[in-house]
């Protein structure tokens, strides 16, 4: 499929850089020259070992160069409407910026828009921040996405501004055909600002797709950012979303992952702790069933003293499905006064389910506080037990256990409606139901 992809930028570079925002051009050349002598991945490589997605990524794709929204408009077919949340939408169909041309502001200055847009009224903003996380030369997914990339979106909160109401990104896969979605995004926090991203994923059709999303996140001195990702696709789809991560002196970010319906997902985050203070908190809770496949690979580096680092992944898993963690925490020489700590746990619901977890730690300072572990293992059956002895069904007394296995990587999400979502959509999942979102509307006529 590399081949494919290379022949077809080939033959259509310029369409590609015509339609494209500008500042994907600037580096599209160097990308493909890159890609010609990177291999794709296996898993013998070993940040992608537990990697579900190569026989996905080895099928035949098409790519949307003429960046065509296929005669929908994202305002008139889907709402999203989770109670008391009262979120700025923002979408993206397949990997075309879905929402009104322009901007869309936020708060105090605090805007969203396309990159293509960014490209022309904000170029000082992207030259100053763009490509300077998100730097991996050598793996191949990265440079596929900037030979390809065409448009994303931008959100920038400048300095001092707190963004209050939170902004939603809905992520919608509809094209009639099947389609590999190639986008990238770049995420700006300045100096004492804040700002509560939400990502929804959703998959409109029966059609397949490979979406590949590249995101950059700087979070500045005193900055706050808070980010949670809702998955709820179809088992035709699979999904490569990668995050870098830096933060300055002082800052506070949270991200939260929760896959509750999907085909074959990989969520790749690496956070740069890059000023003294900084702390941030990774986790996220994974249900899968049937034969589904996810994996969860983080990256915390702590470069400097006095950071914070805390990991908590929760799976449960059913059926024939499997999934994996591999969290990695580096802490350089001299950086002195770190707390990191790491922990997996999963729960089978079949004996025919897997789960490989793999907690490190990597730690060059020797005045420091780490702690890593992982368990996996079966519902408690005395527990079950007991609450059969007190009147409860053996079906609600395992979802009573399941939801409380959840909770504490809910509850670190700070938006109270939220947090009421993810309960109701983890206990949808548990209880076998369909995992269309109450009170959203999707107009098909």
């Amino acid at each position: 499929m590399k081949e494919q992809l290379l022949k077809l930028y080939e033959e259509e570079r310029n369409l590609v850089a015509k339609k494209s925002a500008e500042i994907f051009n600037i580096g599209r050349e160097k990308a493909y020259e890159r890609l010609k002598t990177v291999d794709i991945p296996t898993r013998k490589v070993e940040q992608y070992k537990y990697c579900p997605l190569f026989e996905k990524f080895d099928e035949e794709w098409g790519v949307n160069l003429n960046r065509t929204l296929f005669g929908l408009h994202a305002e008139e077919i889907f709402h999203c409407a989770i109670p008391g949340i009262r979120a700025t939408i923002g979408y993206m169909i397949n990997d075309v910026w879905g929402a009104k041309e322009g901007e869309i502001s936020l708060e105090d200055g605090a805007f969203i828009c396309s990159m293509k847009w960014a490209s022309i009224y904000h170029s000082e903003i992207l030259n100053k921040y763009y490509g300077k996380t998100l730097t991996d030369e050598q793996d191949a997914f990265v440079a596929l996405n900037e030979m390809l990339v065409q448009d994303g979106y931008l959100v920038y909160v400048p300095k001092g501004v707190k963004v209050l109401a939170p902004l939603q990104i809905v992520n919608m896969l509809w094209s009639g055909r099947d389609m590999m979605v190639v986008n990238r995004n770049l995420v700006v926090v300045e100096e004492g600002g804040e700002l509560q991203l939400i990502d929804c994923d959703h998959a409109m059709d029966e059609n397949k797709y490979f979406a590949l999303r590249m995101n950059e996140v700087s979070v500045g001195e005193n900055a706050k950012f808070v980010y949670t990702m809702m998955e709820s696709t179809q088992e035709n789809v699979a999904n490569l979303r990668r995050f870098a991560v830096s933060q300055s002196k002082y800052s506070r970010t949270t991200m939260g992952s929760f896959g509750v319906g999907n085909g074959m997902t990989r969520n790749h985050i690496e956070v740069d702790l890059n000023g003294e203070g900084a702390e941030t908190w990774l986790g996220g809770v994974l249900l899968t069933r049937e034969k589904e496949k996810s994996e969860n690979y983080t990256i915390i580096h702590h470069h400097v003293s006095n950071c914070k680092s805390n990991e908590l992944f929760k799976y449960i898993l059913d059926g024939e499905s499997e999934a994996g963690f591999s969290g990695r925490i580096v802490v350089d020489h001299g950086a002195q006064k770190t707390e990191s700590y790491q922990t997996n746990r999963n729960v089978l619901l079949s004996n025919k389910a897997k789960v490989l977890g793999r907690p490190q730690l990597e730690i060059y300072a020797d005045d420091v506080k780490c702690g890593h572990g992982a368990t996996t293992g079966m519902l408690d059956e005395m527990a079950i037990f007991y609450m059969q002895q007190r009147g409860i069904g053996v079906a609600e007394a395992k979802m009573l256990l399941l939801q409380a296995f959840s909770a504490d990587v809910v509850e670190k999400i700070e938006n109270a409606a939220l947090q009421d979502r993810l309960r109701m959509m983890i206990e949808k999942r548990l209880r076998g139901e369909s995992m269309g979102c109450v009170n959203c509307k999707v107009n098909n006529s």
